[in-house]
């Protein structure tokens, strides 16, 4: 009668979760469209709070991710939850950048003139 280790399997997924995180964040960074060439400044800021959004986003949902795998394997260990609670709180700071973006990305045209 042969045993498995839970935690291999937590380690495993964990693993898988984060990995599947990643490509799917790099798979949506590397769709650059011809539509993204710009001729003027405008045009340009513009194309760029799409992709400081998306970005940014992305980040934190990987963020997400990892904090939450963190706390599902943690198996109560007092360090691993507070390594899981700091993953969601950068989480947290990589939505609420995101949402802010769009007003830097308004301040940025206001001083350029665009």
């Amino acid at each position: 009668m042969s045993t498995t280790n839970p935690r291999i399997s937590r380690h495993a997924l964990a693993r898988a979760a984060v990995g599947a995180s990643v490509t799917a964040l790099l798979a949506t960074l590397g769709t650059a469209s011809p539509a993204l060439a710009a001729d003027d400044i405008p045009t340009v800021i513009s194309n760029l709070q799409t992709w400081l959004v998306g970005i940014l986003a992305g980040l934190a949902t990987l963020f997400l991710v990892i904090g939450g795998v963190r706390y599902v394997i943690s198996g109560g260990n007092p360090g691993e939850v507070e390594k899981a609670k700091s993953a969601f709180k950068s989480a947290a700071m990589g939505y609420c950048l995101a949402i802010l973006a769009p007003v830097v990305i308004t301040i940025l045209k206001s001083i350029v003139g665009g």
